[in-house]
């Protein structure tokens, strides 16, 4: 198993860093441009936020971030400590802000770990199982969400039915068909048969058309196979402070959110659970935008998804949104990945030549 450190190193160049900023400014601006309601005075509607609901949704961002960070020690055994866990969460989370959602920052966390000394083995079933128990909360929390919300979950927005009428429910549903489909295969080859499912890879890359990338796909299997030693006999006293944590990471990310509306506007419940299930299919969405960090494809949506409940507020709460759960990342990258390199290669240099 090999990582290719060139291009890992060039996703995580903090000159990148300008690239979202960028193309989210330019977003900000053409809509900002083209929104007639975008004034002046809208603008100063920011002064009228309840200064509890904002600290709040501070509050619970920061809690998310805790979370990650107790999530990936628990992961690794305990293995990094509080500082490198802090560390390698900031760098995941640049990774993923500068580089397109549907790429997301997957290798770059493998690289990470593997060189704040866990094993690579260890460090791609560690990076594995964040993905299956993400991607495991949206599968089995989705249907229960929706459902709570009774039906109100997919925006009534005339530029929304004008440009992709009803198939804002399709894509939803598509794309949730397709993460049940990838969670189940890739549990059952992590924690099941992951000789099989090798076998099957292989299989299927032995068509013609798909033989040039079979070499791929076997490092790929043999990948899965160690990530499944790795993984075998972890006990439910392993198991069950991740699950949680997962669950607690999740919760924090939507109900900034709610927090950020209700500065503006108050509530009711049902309401509430109608913000934190849209937010999961904005979530999907995102999830396919091809900028770096969904800058723009999330701005936009963010406007016909929860405009009924903010009004003229609307433009100044999804810059706060964007402020809280997006730019300190590239910002806190930009600053923490410097000093990492130079922490890990460094003093790895130092210790080789003495």
């Amino acid at each position: 198993m090999k990582l290719d450190n060139k291009k890992i190193f060039q996703t995580l160049n903090p000159n990148k860093v300008w690239v979202p900023i960028l193309i989210g400014l330019g977003i900000v601006f053409l809509l900002f441009y083209l929104d007639p309601s975008v004034n002046a005075k809208t603008l100063r509607g920011v002064f009228d936020a309840s200064a509890v609901s904002i600290f709040l949704a501070i509050l619970v961002i920061i809690g998310r971030d805790a979370g990650y960070v107790y999530r990936i020690r628990e992961i690794t055994d305990r293995k990094l400590t509080w500082v490198r866990a802090i560390y390698v969460i900031i760098l995941w989370e640049f990774a993923s802000a500068v580089t397109p959602s549907i790429v997301g920052g997957t290798a770059v966390a493998v690289f990470i770990l593997n060189k704040e000394g866990i094993k690579l083995g260890k460090a791609i079933a560690f990076v594995m199982v964040t993905a299956i128990l993400d991607n495991l909360f949206f599968v089995i929390g989705a249907p229960i969400i929706l459902f709570l919300a009774k039906g109100n979950i997919f925006p009534e927005s005339r530029t929304i039915e004008l440009r992709i009428g009803n198939s804002l429910q399709y894509i939803f549903w598509v794309s949730y068909s397709l993460y049940a489909f990838y969670t189940l295969v890739m549990s059952a080859a992590l924690f099941y048969k992951p000789r099989v499912f090798k076998w099957i890879l292989l299989k299927t890359f032995s068509i013609r058309w798909l033989r040039k990338w079979k070499q791929q796909a076997n490092e790929y299997g043999n990948q899965i196979m160690e990530a499944s030693r790795q993984l075998k006999g972890k006990s439910f006293s392993y198991w069950i402070p991740i699950v949680l944590a997962t669950v607690f990471i999740w919760s924090s990310r939507y109900l900034m959110l709610n927090a950020l509306i209700t500065a503006y506007n108050s509530l009711t419940v049902t309401e509430h659970i109608i913000v934190f299930a849209r937010q999961i299919i904005m979530w999907i969405v995102m999830m396919i935008s091809p900028t770096p960090g969904s800058s723009g494809t999330a701005e936009f949506f963010f406007t016909q998804f929860f405009s009924e409940f903010l009004g003229g507020y609307t433009f100044v709460t999804s810059i706060l949104w964007r402020l809280l759960s997006y730019y300190p990342y590239l910002f806190l990258g930009a600053i923490f990945l410097p000093r990492w390199i130079r922490q890990v290669f460094f003093k790895k240099k130092t210790e080789e030549n003495e």
